[in-house]
Parts: C-alpha cells; structure tokens; sequence
C-alpha cells in the first residue's frame, strides 16, 4: 500500500484592479504675464497672455484699481487672436500700487490679478 498524502489544491487569485478613470479634461486657466512688476510713472510695459474660455477675436479691455477703488475701464483694449492670445502695451501714470486686470465685452474677467507698482 503506498501511503500519501491527499491534499485539495486552491487556486489563488488577486482581487481585480481598479479600472482606470477616463481622464477629464479641465478648460485652460486665463494667464496674464507682465513684463515688468515695477515701472516709473509713464514708462511703458507689456502685458500678455491667454484667455481660453474667449473666442478669438473677443475685445478684451483694461481695467484698474488703486486702492479701495472701484474698476475703472483705461483707454487700452484690443482683440484676441486665433489662438486667444493677447499682448497689449500698457503706460501707467497713477503712482502706488495699481491692480489691472483684463474683462472681455460682456464684462467678465478674462484674466487673473496682476499687480504693477509705478513709482
């Protein structure tokens, strides 16, 4: 008689893997790049950048704040090009810290915060 064992196999198997999320594509944030933070009064700066959410060709326009000021509409606006980009000069003449921000036609803000110092 042959002695043995008898054992019972088990199959082991790893709890499935997640399945990956689709990737969710969220809309480009607005960017706006000055090329100076400070500048003398009437020196000439630029300003640039995108505004994704904006259809080319959108009138985007200059506002600023001093202080505790309200928004104020500057002289300065231009249109987007094709890619919704934009470069604007820019000539500040109110001494201290000037905030400048950039609204589009149906007055919606187009671009984040930039902060200019003219001393």
């Amino acid at each position: 008689m042959a002695a043995g064992s008898i054992g019972t196999a088990v199959a082991v198997t790893s709890p499935p893997s997640p399945r990956p999320k689709p990737a969710v594509t969220t809309p480009a944030a607005p960017t706006a790049e000055v090329s100076a933070g400070g500048v003398r009064a009437w020196q000439q700066f630029r300003i640039r950048g995108t505004a994704p959410g904006v259809p080319a060709g959108t009138r985007v326009t200059l506002q600023q704040r001093v202080g505790a000021r309200p928004w104020v509409n500057l002289p300065a606006s231009m249109h987007t090009d094709a890619h919704s980009t934009y470069t604007m000069r820019v000539v500040l003449g109110m001494k201290g810290h000037n905030k400048l921000r950039l609204v589009d036609s149906r007055m919606r803000v187009v671009s984040p915060l930039i902060d200019v110092w003219v001393r």
